[in-house]
């Protein structure tokens, strides 16, 4: 059996759950709190934060850690529903553009926005109005970069669906829960999350709430 310990509103950890759901692979997920973790979930890993999966095997209980190492252990886990390409050149570029939002992404736009809409309500404080702003300009930046990536094709890596949209997506959806996604300035994009949205995979996140924080309306809506 697998379990899964992660945070409903954390990128990573969508990724890893949307993977698995689209390999329609058995997962258990533990939700846990970030800012207080209990002893059982800090004592699975060194690094303390989620996502962190173990995985019963024929050689034991394994301790995977990581969100793109979680997606494409799922990926190849089962050979339904690849989400890597067989070409190396192709995979080369979709690994770029999950390290392009697992890293670049994350630092220029979560690391400034997630802070003040998400843990300043959760924890208590102000939201400082330069970081919402700083975020915010960047996220447009990031938008505006998906959006000439989809005037070449149909996905963010090519024309099929791969890791790279699923991680693409995962972030979105976070920012889009706070609200703070401008779709109708970015169409381009808004179709194609659209489309993602409407896949059976995607479809439980629609369902996540964290207490203290309601998503905008059309959140849960599929033809916002």
């Amino acid at each position: 059996m697998r379990t899964l310990y992660h945070y409903p509103l954390h990128p990573g950890c969508r990724a890893v759950r949307l993977c698995f759901a689209e390999k329609k692979l058995k997962l258990r997920e533990v939700e846990i709190n970030p800012w207080e973790p209990d002893d059982k979930f800090l004592s699975l890993s060194i690094e303390d934060v989620p996502p962190i999966l173990t995985d019963v095997t024929e050689i034991g209980t394994v301790t995977i850690v990581g969100s793109q190492t979680l997606c494409e252990y799922a990926d190849e886990a089962s050979t339904r529903n690849l989400l890597m390409p067989s070409n190396r050149h192709k995979r080369a570029e979709v690994r770029r553009l999950c390290t392009w939002f697992g890293q670049r992404f994350d630092h220029e736009v979560n690391a400034l926005i997630f802070p003040e809409k998400l843990e300043t309500v959760l924890l208590g404080g102000a939201p400082d109005p330069e970081a919402l702003r700083e975020g915010r300009a960047a996220l447009r930046e990031h938008l505006d970069y998906m959006s000439w990536l989809l005037s070449l094709r149909d996905g963010l890596a090519g024309p099929a669906y791969t890791l790279a949209d699923i991680i693409a997506a995962a972030h979105l959806s976070c920012l889009d829960y706070l609200d703070e996604v401008p779709w109708r300035e970015v169409p381009a994009v808004q179709e194609w999350y659209q489309t993602i949205k409407s896949r059976p995979s995607f479809r439980p996140f629609l369902q996540d709430r964290v207490p203290g924080i309601r998503p905008p309306r059309h959140y849960s809506d599929l033809d916002f």
